[in-house]
């Protein structure tokens, strides 16, 4: 029915977060927010060499229903309606951790607890764990691109010959975390990193040996069941530090376990967990 103006006497109910194509995702809530909604993971992260390829074919996965971050959403969603802003009504469930932070949400999604057998990648996670100590991961995560300009792209054979000179340059580097202890164990565990491949032929050989050369398969509930250190972590430190190694601690490898897909720590209900669990 018109009014004598002639427009309805009722007008259509919209959604009141979205004003435009243009400005939809900007007023999407946090909570609804996901990584796909901005493009690929790969092109948003600054992903090491290696791990750029299977983060592409993870995104590629999900655009065809299944493997990739969102997979699930994708596949679950394709023969139902989408909401009215076009986006799916069922978001995926992720481990609580992640929070809502593009970043964080990009690096659940695409690294953290893929198996890496890179020995550069393993490297650069071993001494980004180091940096870590004491600090939040998202710290490091926000300084990674600096980090690894600063670190000759995790170089170890460069790393190893860093002498007081190059160290006091990074001391003078506010785009990294600057702590002098940190700076030196990073060229000292470049040496011991380059004795562990003379010794096993690979570093990563090496490290999977301590889980038997498969991922530990964990099936945790809640954030409140993960250790922070585990029998394994703390014979992998043992070892380490009697190689040269430091900031290598317990519970420091085992974040780095979890981080290199050693252990598949994503919690039971995390849309990542039986994703990683098929990577083997």
């Amino acid at each position: 029915m018109k009014t004598r103006s002639g427009f309805p006497s009722k007008l259509p109910r919209r959604l009141s977060g979205l004003r435009s194509p243009d400005s939809s995702l900007a007023a999407l809530p946090a909570a609804q927010w996901r990584p796909e909604c901005a493009g690929p993971i790969a092109a948003r992260l600054s992903l090491a060499p290696s791990l750029r390829e299977t983060t592409c074919a993870a995104g590629a996965g999900a655009q065809r229903g299944g493997g990739g971050p969102g997979g699930r959403v994708a596949r679950s969603t394709s023969r139902r309606a989408a909401t009215r802003s076009g986006f799916p009504s069922k978001l995926p469930r992720r481990c609580a951790w992640a929070g809502t932070d593009p970043l964080y949400v990009g690096y659940h999604d695409a690294e953290w607890g893929v198996p890496v057998r890179d020995d550069r990648v393993l490297f650069e996670f071993l001494i980004l764990e180091g940096f870590q100590a004491g600090l939040s991961w998202i710290t490091i995560l926000r300084k990674r691109e600096a980090f690894r300009r600063a670190f000759d792209e995790f170089d170890a054979a460069k790393i190893a010959r860093y002498g007081a000179r190059v160290r006091e340059r990074l001391m003078k580097n506010e785009a990294i975390v600057r702590n002098r202890a940190k700076i030196a164990a990073a060229s000292g565990n470049a040496k011991a990193f380059l004795d562990v491949r003379r010794e096993r032929g690979s570093f990563a050989s090496y490290l999977w040996d301590f889980v038997g050369g498969r991922p530990i398969r964990n099936r945790f509930r809640t954030l409140a069941d993960v250790p922070a250190e585990t029998d394994e972590s703390r014979a992998l430190s043992k070892d380490l530090r009697a190689r040269g190694f430091n900031f290598v601690g317990p519970t420091i490898c085992y974040a780095f376990m979890q981080a290199t897909g050693m252990v598949n720590d994503h919690v039971v209900s995390c849309f990542r967990h039986a994703e990683i669990a098929k990577l083997g």
